[in-house]
């Protein structure tokens, strides 16, 4: 019968050999130039004509990035055979883990089109290797909330100045404001000012006050909710910058402290704790001639 204890300690050195291999640059350096790799792949395959001529070559290409992409997933979960939960906690793994699995799931192979389309999914994962563009991706989910009540003010800001102008000018530009419909397309265009010359001018010609009308949706619409929306951005995106920061500390950490003594403390998990971080210090040393290691005698009898 196999002894857990020497099961437990064959996970955490195993993992922290796979961590040591996925930590290194060169690792990370290798998977980023593999992605930008098949991308280029994608976009030979639009050629007709290259495609045709280079099928087999394409194809074959194809096989060994997915064989590499499978070989860095297992990797990857290696490097946390000796805590799996974690490595579920964490979006970009599981994001990772779909992206390359997918290829694999039946259905989807015989589907062409949502093959490339998945195949097309792996160069967002860029974003684990550029950290300013990680934070950028992080910071837009971060926004997402704020950005809905900003739609929701301005969709209401929109409606209310459209029904206003489909009073006013209904019947004298029924083109752009014969419906509330057509006037909000109309308000949403201007959004940008762009024509709002030409609204301004056709609106003089109708009454002198709809300069009034203009004025204020343009402040209200193009300056006041604009800035607004960049506000909740700049503020999602130093959060993002925060949460980044703090991954970046909790990944440099060698292990989880170990827990303060006292009667509930759970002496067995201390001791995993320090033979976790034993393994990984032992596989992060260089081996030397004549003097062999005994990192793991030295805790093995533990």
């Amino acid at each position: 019968m196999t002894d857990p204890r020497q099961s437990g300690r064959g996970r955490m050195k195993l993992a922290a050999r796979c961590r040591v291999a996925t930590e290194a640059p060169a690792f990370g350096a290798v998977v980023f130039c593999l992605i930008l790799l098949n991308a280029a792949l994608m976009g030979a395959e639009t050629y007709s004509g290259l495609a045709a001529e280079y099928q087999r070559l394409l194809r074959t290409a194809e096989q060994c990035c997915l064989a590499l992409f499978s070989l860095e997933m297992l990797l990857r979960i290696g490097a946390f055979a000796d805590r799996p939960k974690a490595f579920f906690r964490d979006p970009w793994n599981l994001f990772d883990l779909a992206v390359v699995a997918s290829a694999f799931v039946p259905f989807v192979r015989e589907n062409t089109t949502l093959l490339r389309l998945l195949r097309l999914a792996r160069v967002l994962r860029t974003a684990r290797f550029l950290p300013h563009l990680r934070i950028l991706l992080i910071a837009v989910g971060r926004s997402l909330p704020g950005t809905a009540s900003f739609l929701f003010v301005g969709g209401l800001v929109l409606y209310v100045y459209a029904m206003v102008g489909w009073v006013c000018f209904a019947e004298s530009d029924p083109g752009h404001y014969g419906s509330v419909g057509r006037a909000m397309l109309t308000l949403f265009l201007l959004t940008t000012l762009d024509g709002l010359t030409d609204a301004v001018r056709a609106g003089l010609q109708i009454s002198r006050l709809s300069i009034l009308y203009y004025a204020s949706y343009a402040l209200l619409a193009s300056f006041v909710l604009v800035n607004v929306l960049i506000g909740v951005v700049l503020n999602s995106l130093d959060e993002a910058r925060e949460i980044e920061d703090a991954a970046n500390r909790e990944r440099k950490r060698p292990g989880p402290p170990p827990a303060p003594a006292g009667p509930g403390t759970d002496v067995r998990d201390r001791i995993a704790t320090a033979r976790r971080a034993l393994d990984e210090i032992e596989a992060s040393l260089p081996a030397q001639d004549g003097r062999p290691r005994r990192l793991e005698a030295s805790h093995s009898g533990s």
